[in-house]
């Protein structure tokens, strides 16, 4: 028998009882032992009877001799009774009946245990032949044999009890009623707020649950170039609604006296800018902790403040990403001493009559009723939709005061829906999908309040001359060639009668019509001037009238009959005055504006609604031919605007590190996934930190780099607190400065070596990756800042650009206003900003995709003289570096299958203390990533590292592969300063997963 076979009746036999212990003795009868000896024959009589029950397990020269088989046996005694007659002969006389019964009994209780054991999942009908099962033995018992149907009923009882209970309406009409319907979504809604399009999303995007929302993260649809194509040509439409605006109300003094100190007029525009003030105009800006500048970034923003109506109230919307949002909150709630809460929010849907509350009770009793009980039928109002905020808990508290000012912080989230139209042809867009409202002065009904506020503005003379010159103003919008025509944050206001009623019969695309508009004047003033101020006035400021609105919307039920009833299928539908009057507001967006190419790229309109309305003013929105983007289209929206995206492109604020930890975490899930030689090995690379960019680890190497060449950072900074983190001493880095490789051949040859763990860098708070998991939320502030002066940017813009022909540069200096790059101009900088980075854009100069992570590094003299003798130098390579963690990782993988195979004795022995502790050392080794405290990150590799790219892809926009990410302040510095005139502005960037350099043009557009 062969070795698998003896395993396999190993595992067959292993429950049977072992009965008999045979002496290894030899004799003439099996088992040893002579004729004579009774207990060898008790034993030889044990061992015959128990190989009989377990099967032929003898082999055949246990009978026969060597070299002759059964057969030749056999004819040499007289055939095969000679033989038989040979086993009977050697048959024992006398047997133990104790022992033998005994023996037998284990085997049959054995036995037994295996037939009453069921082996398998099966049910009894699927045990019999496939020739005797029938179909109806699955519900049928008494198909079954007679021996079999007890089984079978008993399988019934016990697939009965372990059934779920099942709900009664079990029909898909009854769970497609509306009433339980909507009581479904809003279940499916508690963890992750739903958008008002978010049914629609859900058809044709795929969705992701991030801040609280389910949004739309891309289509479905191949549309890549579509939506490019579309932002460029004609309109993109996305759904903003998921940014949180907060109202603070109050007296303009103490608003601006207040808000002043989280601002700086040193990034740009503030609170108090004039055309911003005044309510004409949307504003934005970054934002910090109260008198904190330019350190404890909060995040950007944007605001709008309401026009003067006559009191020294004053209103203003900020609209932050919800990421912020928490953030900012606390820190206005903090200025304005608001800890009171107003009142306390009560979620929807609000019952006002006891048809509601029944009307509640069926839908929270999903299943039980079959009919509703009212007695009104189809009148029933079914239960509202919760439309609620992902930001917050439903039950917090949504508006706080303060005692002492009178000033008041409102959450206005998800009251206040908003839309973004980016395209040329987006005003287009707006003027055939929306009409003004038109004037009435009675009501349509008098036991509704359906326009009765539009009823009332329209008895005043005042308002209803402010109606028509924002209808004039809009009715113009549709001669521009584009909505970057108009001065940048320009807002109207204005009241529209519901877009459901226009919608074409197909779908069209809107195109603009410049004959329809002779008064060319008119529309250069427009675009010239700009909309007046008291255009800017909308009634969506009134939480009163948007809360009428949104109640007295007519349903698409109605409107649907309404339709049905019209004498021509397909005409226009005249609501007359039962038509609802919709406030808006309208925000331009400027789109690209920093730079020198494609000013005015990417612009458009933001539209506001009040809350109800969202589906009304989105279909009519695609029926006009715009096509819809998610998340992923606005990141390229802001990537080909070369603007730094929200929370991705922020390091310095808590959002950002945030989101760098998650993406770090995905990343590191995902690379695990991959079997070591189906991945990158980032050691051998020279990739230090593929998965999550170590800024303050950039900041801190390069500040000590300069401290110990002594080249431009004197030994007494004016701001310490900048220089070195409390409680630690600057040290000179220790790792070592490694060979550069040549960039001549393209071979990689030359090997780089980290010597010892002695060479690596001694850095307690900034070890790459474990900055974030160490300090959690506690981690109030950062140890570098994001360099966001506008004067400073301007200034290092003009050092960076290219000089093509002679004294272009020095022209290009004297014309904005900048000083020559010499030691007494940047040196204040350096002092002032020794740990800063700085954003900046990135052009390759030739083939190559910049990727996430990649890193930006300053190429030598050799590089750039090899440049200029050969413009088809793509770049050079970086030498393969060793890995020396490989034996490490190696090592623990033995001892983990030592582990294993010795497993059993590992349990019995305590394991040492030393062991222990090996173990533990050696849990977060990856083959391919650097698992110790990261060394200087500047020197590690054959090209000093300046920056990181936080975003980077081939762009369609210009035709070759651009990137956006950081440097550091004063790595540019000391690289601007070293490099020669005709070449300043020249970086190498190389892919995380590469050797190659590529050439990169970096420039700062401000």
């Amino acid at each position: 028998m062969s070795g698998a076979r003896e395993k396999k009746r190993a595992k067959k036999m292993r429950n049977q009882p072992a009965s008999v212990t045979l002496p290894a003795e030899p004799g003439p009868f099996p088992g040893g032992g002579s004729r004579g000896d009774v207990h060898s024959e008790q034993q030889y009589q044990q061992q015959k009877f128990l190989n009989q029950s377990s099967g032929p397990t003898y082999r055949k020269e246990q009978y026969f001799q060597k070299g002759q088989n059964r057969g030749e046996r056999g004819r040499g005694r007289g055939g095969w009774q000679g033989g038989r007659q040979n086993v009977s002969e050697e048959m024992p006389k006398y047997i133990t009946v104790s022992t033998f019964a005994q023996a037998r009994a284990a085997e049959i209780n054995a036995m037994l245990k295996a037939v009453a054991q069921k082996s398998s999942n099966s049910l009894v009908f699927q045990t019999l032949p496939r020739h005797m099962r029938r179909r109806a033995m699955s519900h049928n018992i008494k198909r079954l044999p007679r021996r079999l149907q007890e089984m079978a009923r008993k399988e019934a009882e016990k697939a009965v009890h372990q059934k779920k209970e099942q709900s009664k309406t079990k029909c898909r009409k009854a769970r497609r009623r509306h009433i339980n319907l909507v009581a479904e979504f809003n279940r499916r809604q508690k963890k992750n707020i739903w958008l008002e399009t978010h049914i629609w999303h859900a058809k044709r995007f795929h969705m992701v649950k991030k801040w609280g929302y389910c949004l739309g993260d891309s289509p479905t649809e191949k549309s890549y170039r579509a939506c490019y194509r579309a932002m460029t040509k004609h309109c993109l439409l996305q759904d903003l609604s998921y940014y949180c605006c907060l109202e603070v109300t109050g007296k303009e003094n103490e608003l601006l006296k207040q808000l002043a100190r989280i601002c700086s007029n040193d990034t740009g525009l503030t609170f108090e800018e004039a055309s911003c003030l005044s309510g004409r105009f949307e504003g934005s800006l970054n934002l910090y902790q109260a008198d904190r500048y330019p350190e404890d970034m909060l995040g950007p923003l944007t605001f709008i403040w309401k026009p003067r109506d006559g009191s020294e109230n004053r209103q203003l919307w900020i609209w932050v990403h919800p990421a912020l949002k928490q953030d900012i909150l606390r820190e206005l709630k903090a200025i304005f001493q608001c800890s009171e809460p107003e009142e306390i929010y009560i979620p929807e849907p609000v019952t006002t009559s006891m048809q509601e509350e029944k009307q509640i009770d069926v839908a929270l009793s999903l299943g039980k009723k079959r009919k509703k009980e009212d007695k009104e039928g189809e009148k029933a109002v079914p239960v509202k939709k919760i439309i609620g905020d992902g930001t917050r808990d439903p039950f917090q508290s949504y508006s706080w005061i303060s005692q002492a000012t009178g000033i008041v912080i409102s959450d206005r989230t998800m009251e206040i829906l908003r839309y973004r139209l980016i395209g040329p042809l987006s005003h287009s867009v707006l003027t055939e999908t929306l009409k003004a409202a038109s004037l009435q002065t009675e009501m349509a009904d008098s036991e509704t309040e359906l326009n009765n506020w539009w009823v009332e503005n329209c008895k005043d003379s005042e308002k209803v001359s402010l109606h028509q010159r924002q209808t004039a103003v809009f009715e113009l919008l549709e001669g521009l060639s584009s909505p970057s025509e108009m001065p940048p944050g320009t807002i109207l206001g204005l009241t529209v009668g519901d877009p459901r009623v226009n919608l074409p019969k197909k779908k069209t695309k809107a195109m603009p019509d410049f004959e329809k508009y002779q008064d060319y004047d008119k529309v250069r003033q427009l675009y010239l001037e700009g909309v007046p101020v008291e255009c800017a006035h909308s009634f969506i400021w009134d939480q009163d009238i948007c809360k009428n609105v949104t109640e007295n919307k007519i349903s698409e039920k109605d409107l649907n009959h309404m339709r049905a009833q019209l004498l021509v299928p397909g005409s226009h539908l005249d609501l007359g005055p039962c038509e609802s009057k919709i406030p808006i507001l309208l925000v331009q967006q400027p789109g690209k504006m920093a730079g020198e190419d494609r000013p005015g790229w990417g612009s458009g309109w933001d539209i506001y609604l009040p809350k109800g309305w969202g589906m009304a003013f989105w279909i009519p929105f695609i029926y006009r031919g715009v096509r819809v983007g998610g998340l992923q289209e606005a990141l390229k929206h802001s990537e080909y605007q070369r603007t730094p995206h929200t929370p991705n492109d922020f390091p310095d604020c808590q959002a950002g590190m945030q989101f760098a930890k998650e993406l770090e975490t995905s990343l590191l899930e995902k690379f695990k996934r991959r079997p070591p030689a189906k991945r990158a090995n980032y050691v051998k690379l020279g990739t230090l930190s593929p998965f999550v960019c170590p800024w303050e680890q950039l900041t801190k190497n390069w500040e000590e780099r300069m401290k110990a060449s002594g080249e431009f950072i004197p030994s007494s900074s004016p701001h310490p607190e900048h220089c070195a983190t409390e409680g630690h001493s600057l040290c000179d880095p220790k790792a070592e400065v490694v060979k550069e490789g040549s960039s001549e051949t393209g071979e990689v040859e030359e090997t780089m070596e980290i010597t010892s763990s002695e060479g690596v860098l001694e850095t307690e708070d900034v070890t790459g990756t474990q900055d974030f998991g160490e300090r959690g939320e506690t981690m109030t502030r950062s140890d570098f800042i994001v360099l966001r002066s506008e004067k400073l940017r301007m200034q290092l813009s003009a050092w960076c650009y290219p000089t093509a022909g002679k004294d272009r540069r020095i022209r290009l200096i004297s014309r904005l206003g900048q000083k020559e790059m010499t030691e007494d101009v940047f040196l204040p900088i350096l002092m002032s900003y020794p740990r800063a980075l700085v954003w900046v854009n990135l052009s390759l100069l030739r083939k190559g995709n910049p990727e996430l992570h990649a890193m930006i590094c300053i190429p030598t003299e050799d590089d750039l003289l090899h440049l200029s003798k050969d413009k088809l130098f793509c770049g050079p390579q970086e030498p393969k570096h060793r890995d020396i963690f490989k034996e490490k990782v190696q090592k623990l993988k033995e001892e983990k299958k030592k582990k294993k195979d010795n497993m059993k004795a590992l349990e019995s022995e305590s394991p040492s203390v030393p062991d222990k502790e090996t173990t533990e050392e050696h849990e977060d080794l990856i083959l391919g990533l650097w698992s110790d405290a990261l060394p200087d990150v500047t020197s590690h590799c054959s090209r000093t590292l300046l920056g990181y790219v936080t975003r980077g892809d081939f762009s369609l926009a210009v035709g070759y592969g651009e990137a956006q990410g950081f440097v550091s302040l004063t790595g540019l510095v000391y690289m601007l300063h070293n490099q020669p005139a005709d070449k300043k502005g020249l970086v190498l960037l190389r892919t995380p997963a590469s050797f190659q350099y590529r050439f990169a043009r970096l420039n700062i557009e401000v």
